[in-house]
């Protein structure tokens, strides 16, 4: 492709680099020693908003509950919304398009954070390898891989390309077919057909938190607009159709027969009614959702396979795989407005972000059939590599993913938009090796768009590898490890600040323990640096666990980890209240495994003066090892203290940069 094409593009990938890159040692390389303060933060008759003025920038914090809770008050475990109104001190104009970086932090009692203190605070949030984190991270974002083992990769991708990136491991008591993530960014349900079960996992705490129980075979799943409902396909022979949970009560509300699956659903906008393809049958069923009952099905074609809803043209578009024709159903009369005929074969049909295009895919025929929703008409047939089989767009590209090859093609919706004859396609390499080799396969899609405008993420379940693409490169700039498992699908959990109207930027958070805390907050361009307060209650509506009496803190060590090589592990425990040195523990204990727990290792550690703790293991084969403590005298176990990970590289491998 030539680089006028992807000029605009490019543009976009040198800010998405610079932006993914700021939050490291550069940003504050920059800053001086002592950075002057223009302003101090203030509550108005002690509520919000706390306002801050700095290189004639001012800053408005706020941060109110989403429940409506008397006095309004700021209450650990509930869910908020933290904002943040920048706007011209001068002017009072919003100040958009900007990328503040935020990070919660907890302090401990009688610690005074000043300007100096908060730089330095903020400097150690930058800062890579055995840093600290703070207690909630308003700037990162997460990888989550569906495995081929029961369990759930989470992938921390700010830590920088190369080196462990493993955040955690999500276990699931079998492994998942298909997931869906609710809007809120809280909640992942995880289908489990050897179960027939459906998973909960809570993403603030990273743990399954319920089981949904008799759902037969659960395969595909979708979460309605609002939230409200679960729904799940049921890919039994004798009981084909789809439950319908009630997200809120987390209990089946419904079981609904539609005809022989496999099943894919759609809703409108409204989630007035739900579509359910029925592929053996040969038919499109159309459910009442507030009746939860089917109020009409129609025959629509030869192996209805797809389908997806085009709020342009009020309509559900099926793609059937035997015939090839893409039925357009309208959703008010319910009635097949036109046919679009492609090839047999077709069997997946996603619209663009614009609803203008859609596009369905024939690994038959190895092309990319494109239709204008605005007339219905088929305007193009794009060849691709062989097999295409997943579609994904970011706004200005549709990736198509291809099975029996490494590539991915890209189509430009530019040109499409300007109704050009030719249509603009580039391919990158996804990988070292075709998809259709591994054989993990799964419902779940294996491209997402990336956290940054122009950026794709692919997985390959061959490669074990997820490749981070920017638009207008020829090759993929990164890659995060699976570390020895097959991506089956990916998600990406974005908790970072967006900008809601001009010049606001929030997110949701779910409110840690009470206490004191410091909310730091970061703009590079202007530069700006300010720590906020926040003060967060106790609920009083259940009883508090008991509060751990220490912590632990892992510190830097002189050596890598090697396989087959011994290793010092040093650590310091400290009070949790006063941060004063704990010396002397007789039974500091380190728990040290391998994942997925193929190896163990258990070890009392030796004190070594001032709360500095030591332990020594050999780490046997190169992967990710997670480290645990307790000490027994004290009441504390594995589980009450945080867990730290550490990758083990093989003996003569190059050193790293990362740890």
């Amino acid at each position: 492709m030539k680089s006028n094409r992807f000029s605009s593009a490019l543009q976009a990938q040198r800010r998405a680099t610079i932006l993914l890159w700021s939050i490291t040692f550069v940003i504050f390389v920059s800053f001086q020693l002592t950075l002057p303060v223009y302003g101090q933060s203030k509550s108005i008759d002690g509520r919000w908003p706390q306002k801050h003025q700095q290189e004639g920038v001012a800053v408005e914090f706020d941060v109110q509950p989403l429940a409506t809770n008397k006095g309004h008050k700021l209450v650990e475990g509930a869910d908020a919304i933290v904002r943040f109104k920048i706007t011209d001190a001068n002017t009072g104009k919003s100040l958009n398009s900007l990328r503040p970086a935020v990070w919660i932090d907890q302090r401990t009692p009688g610690e005074q954070t000043d300007s100096r203190a908060c730089r330095e605070k903020v400097q150690s949030f930058l800062q890579p390898g055995f840093n600290r984190r703070a207690t909630i991270d308003l700037n990162s974002y997460f990888i989550l891989t569906l495995n081929d083992e029961a369990n759930i990769s989470v992938i921390d991708p700010l830590s920088g390309f190369g080196g462990s990136k493993l955040y955690t491991l999500v276990a699931l008591p079998a492994p998942g077919e298909d997931w869906v993530m609710s809007a809120d960014h809280k909640r992942l349900y995880v289908s489990m057909p050897q179960l027939n079960q459906v998973a909960l996992v809570d993403l603030t705490t990273w743990k399954v938190i319920a089981l949904i129980n008799d759902v037969a075979n659960a395969s595909r799943l979708a979460l309605q607009n609002d939230g409200k409902y679960l729904w799940v396909s049921n890919e039994a022979q004798a009981n084909s159709g789809i439950t319908v949970i009630d997200t809120g009560a987390l209990k089946i509300v419904a079981h609904i027969n539609t005809g022989q699956g496999p099943h894919e659903l759609a809703f409108t906008p409204d989630d007035r009614y739900a579509f359910v393809t029925n592929k053996l049958s040969g038919t499109l069923s159309s459910i009442d959702v507030r009746k939860l009952a089917v109020v009409k099905e129609i025959k629509i074609g030869l192996l209805p396979t797809s389908l997806a809803y085009s709020a342009l043209s009020q309509a559900v578009y099926v793609v059937n795989e035997g015939d090839g024709t893409v039925a357009a159903i309208g959703s008010a009369q319910f009635a097949t407005l036109t046919e679009i005929k492609t090839a047999p074969g077709s069997n997946k049909v996603r619209i663009s972000p614009d609803g203008r295009f859609a596009f369905a895919v024939n690994p038959k025929t190895d092309a990319v059939y494109i239709i204008d929703l605005s007339t219905n008409r088929l305007v193009h047939t794009v060849p691709v590599d062989s097999k295409p089989d997943q579609i994904s767009f970011t706004p200005e590209f549709a990736y198509v993913r291809s099975a029996a090859t490494e590539f991915v093609s890209l189509i430009n919706l530019a040109r499409l938009r300007q109704e050009q004859s030719e249509v603009a396609v580039a391919r990158f390499p996804a990988g070292q090796k075709a998809p259709q080799d591994s054989s993990w396969v799964s419902l779940a899609e294996a491209m997402i768009p990336g956290p940054e405008p122009g950026a794709m993420l692919v997985a390959n379940p061959t490669d074990k590898m997820i490749y981070f693409y920017m638009e207008g490169m020829a090759a993929p700039m990164g890659n995060f490890q699976n570390y020895r498992r097959a991506p089956r699908g990916i998600l990406l959990l974005n908790n970072s600040l967006k900008e809601t109207t001009p010049g606001v930027y929030a997110t949701n958070v779910r409110l840690t323990e009470a206490g004191s805390y410091d909310v730091a907050f970061l703009l590079d361009v202007p530069r700006v640096v300010k720590c906020f307060s926040l003060e967060i209650e106790a609920s009083g509506s259940s009883a508090r666990m008991p509060a751990v009496s220490i912590k632990t803190a892992v510190l830097p060590s002189a050596s890598q980890l090697r396989v087959g090589k011994d290793f010092r592990l040093r650590f310091k425990v400290t009070e949790s209240e006063s941060g004063r040195s704990v010396s002397n523990l007789t039974d500091m204990t380190v728990l040290v495994f391998l994942a997925p727990g193929i190896w163990q290792h258990r070890q009392l550690s030796r004190a070594v003066g001032d709360g500095v703790y030591e332990m020594t293991f050999t780490p046997p084969q190169a992967g990710i090892y997670y480290v645990f403590f307790q000490c027994p005298s004290l009441n504390v176990t594995f589980s009450q203290l945080p867990s730290v990970t550490l990758t083990a590289i093989e003996a003569d491998a190059p050193p790293s940069t990362n740890q």
